[in-house]
């Protein structure tokens, strides 16, 4: 079967200067900058910032709900953020599962340990989308115990969403190419690559539509498989 071609639909621009994750609810486009580590909520329509709140987190790169909470990967601190959601306050932190030196800074004289990416929620679970590691870590948020992990295609795995038949949409930034995955062993069910020029980094999914932004453009959009 030949990988599906996303038509890109920009719809509006991040308020902060690197949107690095996203998630969507019915009140709006929740954001994390990894500029300024402001969490913003936009309208779906307009692009309008109806909520906003600076975080404690550094060089965020994934952001989601769960549990009652707001959580955001703090990628350089190499920690999950437990925040909450009406006030960005942090209630606590947790090591980021997966942390490590990513494979294309691999021997670096001045390579770092980062942390995690894309995060999503189901059934209690924290879903942790790791690029050092290359897997998606299944984390229980109320032991932080890892109770499973797949494999994620590609060199750079960054957003997430859940996509049909409990499958899991992963991207992977340095191809530009979104990947289906079935959570029980990370088997690719379904592959899309977004037309150029432009990276997926945080995604999610709104009313049966994949969502992106762009770090480098601050464009928001829909990648639209025709």
């Amino acid at each position: 079967m030949p990988t599906k071609i996303a038509r890109v639909e920009p719809k509006f621009k991040s308020p902060g200067a690197h949107p690095n994750g996203i998630q969507a609810t019915p009140e709006g486009l929740w954001c994390i900058d990894q500029v300024d580590h402001k969490v913003t909520r936009q309208d779906w329509d307009t692009g309008a910032v109806n909520f906003e709140v600076q975080t404690d987190t550094l060089h965020s790169s994934g952001i989601t709900f769960g549990g009652g909470y707001l959580w955001i990967a703090s990628t350089y601190e190499v920690k999950i953020a437990k925040l909450d959601p009406a006030t960005g306050k942090t209630i606590a932190k947790y090591d980021s599962p997966g942390a490590g030196i990513v494979a294309w800074r691999q021997g670096a004289p001045d390579a770092g340990v980062t942390g995690a990416h894309g995060l999503e929620w189901k059934d209690g679970k924290l879903y942790v989308a790791s690029p050092p590691s290359q897997m998606v870590h299944v984390v229980d948020p109320e032991t932080w115990e890892e109770v499973h992990s797949f494999r994620a295609p590609g060199l750079r795995v960054h957003g997430v969403a859940w996509g049909r038949d409990g499958f899991l949409w992963v991207a992977d930034t340095s191809a530009g190419t979104v990947n289906l995955l079935d959570p029980a062993d990370g088997r690719v069910m379904d592959v899309i690559r977004a037309e150029a020029p432009m990276e997926v980094h945080g995604m999610t999914i709104h009313e049966g539509v994949l969502w992106y932004c762009d770090a480098e453009t601050c464009q928001i959009g829909r990648l639209i498989v025709e």
